[in-house]
């Protein structure tokens, strides 16, 4: 990527904390000047869980509100390393970049059955061009958000290697002996069809 080789970041860094209480894995933002003179948005998303569609939308209004003299002309956000997490919060901060009615994941049964998860209303951010930076340990909820915003056409994604490639759901069952055998109960479909197991996002 050209404007990430020759890009320095800026001084200023936010960790993103709600009520007061600092978070395992905040989100953290930043800003950088491309070698274009762009003004990139950094967002560092580390992992999913509960707090992270609040901890996005304040990262977002961070970057681009008018009161923080924040002008940025496309966001960065980085989810290399993110291993997933709580698999819904993949699934909201996908609604934050997109439209009405997109289609983000579906779930697919065992028997054909399909559970469709969409979006349902107009996101906080659907104007400014997205990158996604990802690497190999990108996985599961990471791979559903980018996978959504991908399949879109919302997002550029970004990276070295492909990502991990986790794209079902599966509950352990117990054996006599004590131990544990995974069983496949279904499986993730991206918007254009695509099973995300042992694929990757990064084509």
């Amino acid at each position: 990527n050209s404007d990430g080789g020759a890009a320095k970041l800026s001084k200023e860094k936010k960790t993103l904390t709600r009520r007061g209480v600092r978070q395992s894995n905040p989100i953290t933002t930043s800003t950088f000047r491309s070698a274009q003179g762009k003004t990139i948005g950094l967002i560092k998303l580390p992992s999913f869980s509960t707090e992270t569609v609040n901890q996005l939308v304040d990262g977002l209004r961070s970057l681009t509100s008018d009161d923080n003299n924040q002008n940025v002309d496309a966001i960065a956000i980085d989810i290399r390393g993110n291993v997933g997490g709580y698999m819904p919060a993949g699934v909201d901060a996908a609604k934050l970049f997109l439209p009405a009615r997109a289609h983000i994941i579906a779930e697919v049964d065992q028997s054909g059955k399909l559970k469709g998860y969409d979006a349902d209303g107009i996101g906080a951010e659907t104007s400014l061009p997205i990158y996604l930076v990802v690497d190999k340990r990108t996985a599961s909820a990471s791979e559903i958000f980018a996978a959504a915003l991908q399949d879109n056409n919302r997002a550029i994604v970004v990276g070295v290697t492909n990502t991990f490639g986790k794209g079902r759901i599966q509950n352990v069952q117990p054996l006599e002996n004590g131990g544990g055998v995974a069983v496949t109960r279904a499986r993730y479909v991206t918007p254009k069809g695509r099973d995300l197991h042992g694929q990757g996002k990064l084509k």
